[in-house]
């Protein structure tokens, strides 16, 4: 845990148990870095999380004070199961996804980073190169798993973390959607229950919606992730076939599920013989010294299907991913046959040309950083524009901040609002089935910040303002 967590943990604990009750002053930052011997920046930081998830709030020339009723937020939902026989969600993802594709909107409901961040030139440089030495044999020979260059790159990469893969048990997909989708298709039929997170990546209730399966969606923590009480419970009464999970960097939260929790979880599925779908697109994007370790690592069945992609890391066109999907693996690859017969062969070469060298792991860290100043910048400037009731759910690493408004605000109302100023969000009911998260939204906070950065997030303010106040 990095330091500024541990100062965060220490206060909010402070606060839980009153030795800080509502109204009253925090120790200035100088004072704070005279207790903790921590560095300026390291409390500046942990303030700002604190204020981030509404335990503290800011005074101007005054310091730092206790939130009244400090909580993190959002609070767990009343209904902390939620079962749904028929998901209809895609039409409205199409909407916002197609919103954000237009250069004059200002893209804050996009999924993807800023592309500006990927390293362009250079992977031009290695599509180049693997087109000039093409065969006319690598059509075939690249077929479902995927390059073995590539797949062993992969396998020494979970080597890296202690994490024994095979290539063998690593397929090659057309980004980790595909991945996802064919995984989810192994281990289910038709009308098969799958458990899903509350709020979800709304491509998990894409893919239950295209499958014609049932969710059972589960309540999360902003801080701890998925509730396994609930989950255990759910896995008793219902039959459930498959659990589809973000544990790094959650899409739309944001938690990270502790390492002992990973394990719970895995131990959990186990023991009920429920194959478990991990989503993990983000982790390389964590903001600590190490990257955290899926799910995956503590797999002693092959049961756990651990899904990848270069596209929120490296290059989103390109649309190369993969599974690892142990003893499932020979599955994937015959459905992966049946519909799109295999990723692109010049795309799978040139990644793994890339990877080859060192350039990876150096735009990694360029990229952790950058990712981490603009959210920053982002966060306080929201925190500025916002109503004193609205809540920015935080994370270490990615790039979206879940936010909370008072519960009035109908976040479908401000995305079309928001949209005729030419700024999209992504309305927090793109993420469950249910009704609950409507005063939510996701923001992307991956953009540079300039001008017209700034003058989206003072408009958007003053429209969450306007309709707060109603």
């Amino acid at each position: 845990m990095a330091k500024y967590q541990q100062l965060v943990q220490q206060i909010q604990q402070q606060i839980e148990v009153d030795v800080w009750q509502p109204g009253e002053k925090l120790p200035s930052l100088r004072q704070q870095v005279a207790r903790s011997g921590l560095s300026l920046m390291t409390v500046m930081h942990a303030y700002e999380v604190l204020e981030g998830q509404g335990w503290i709030l800011s005074r101007p020339q005054s310091g730092y004070y206790v939130a009244p009723r400090a909580r993190a937020l959002p609070p767990t939902p009343s209904t902390p199961v939620e079962l749904t026989e028929m998901v209809d969600i895609n039409s409205a993802v199409f909407d916002v996804l197609q919103a954000s594709r237009d250069p004059d909107i200002v893209p804050f409901g996009s999924a993807f980073p800023d592309p500006e961040l990927f390293p362009q030139r250079q992977l031009m440089r290695s599509l180049v190169s693997v087109s000039h030495s093409l065969k006319p044999g690598d059509a075939i020979n690249n077929l479902p798993p995927g390059n073995e260059t590539l797949r062993k790159i992969l396998a020494q990469r979970y080597a890296q973390q202690g994490i024994t893969v095979s290539p063998d048990e690593i397929v090659i997909t057309n980004g980790a959607m595909e991945a996802l989708n064919l995984s989810l298709q192994a281990v289910t039929e038709p009308g098969d229950w799958v458990v899903i997170e509350n709020p979800a990546f709304y491509g998990a209730l894409q893919a239950i919606e295209r499958l014609k399966l049932k969710a059972v969606a589960i309540a999360t923590d902003p801080r701890d992730g998925i509730d396994l009480a609930q989950l255990e419970e759910a896995l008793r009464r219902w039959p459930i076939k498959a659990c589809w999970l973000m544990t790094n960097q959650q899409n739309p939260v944001g938690y990270t599920l502790s390492r002992e929790r990973k394990q719970q979880l895995v131990a959990l599925l186990a023991a009920h013989q429920v194959a478990l779908i991990e989503d993990d697109v983000y982790s390389e994007l964590c903001f600590g010294d190490e990257k955290p370790l899926p799910a995956k690592a503590f797999d002693r069945d092959g049961n756990v299907f651990h899904c990848g992609s270069f596209s929120k890391n490296l290059v989103a066109g390109f649309r190369v991913g993969w599974v690892a999907a142990g003893r499932h693996a020979q599955r994937v690859q015959r459905l992966q046959l049946m519909s799109t017969i295999s990723a692109s062969v010049p795309m799978q070469l040139a990644i793994a040309d890339f990877l080859a060298t060192r350039r990876y792991d150096s735009h990694l860290k360029r990229l952790r950083q950058t990712l981490a100043q603009r959210k920053q910048l982002m966060r306080q400037a929201l925190r500025r524009a916002l109503p004193a009731a609205a809540r920015i759910n935080d994370s270490e690493g990615g790039y979206f901040l879940w936010i909370s408004l008072p519960e009035k605000v109908d976040t479908q109302r401000l995305y079309q609002q928001a949209l005729a100023h030419g700024i999209s969000i992504a309305p927090g009911h793109l993420f469950s089935s249910g009704e609950q998260f409507r005063h939510c939204f996701r923001f992307n906070s991956s953009w540079p910040w300039d001008a017209r950065t700034e003058a989206a997030i003072d408009t958007l303010g003053k429209l969450i303002q306007q309709m707060a106040a109603r």
